[in-house]
């Protein structure tokens, strides 16, 4: 599937959790529905990265990374 790709879905939620919800985000039900499952599959991500802290290797020259970049006296991005 791709990003783009939609699905029409039948839930069975409950109403007052909906209502709150939608309240709270002040969006439509659809918007609220997706930003509920965005935010979750991001959280899920992070849980999954911080499980994984210090597993991976990256072979990375910081001062390459920095080269675009403007520091002040203590070292803080500009």
């Amino acid at each position: 599937m791709r990003m783009n790709d939609v699905r029409k879905i039948t839930a069975i939620l409950p109403a007052r959790l909906l209502a709150t919800a939608q309240i709270n985000s002040g969006a439509s039900l659809t918007q609220t529905l997706r930003t509920a499952l965005e935010q979750y599959n991001h959280s899920e991500w992070c849980r999954k990265m911080l499980a994984a802290q210090g597993r991976f290797k990256l072979d990375i020259d910081l001062d390459d990374l920095r080269e675009d970049r403007e520091f002040d006296a203590q070292g803080n991005v500009l």
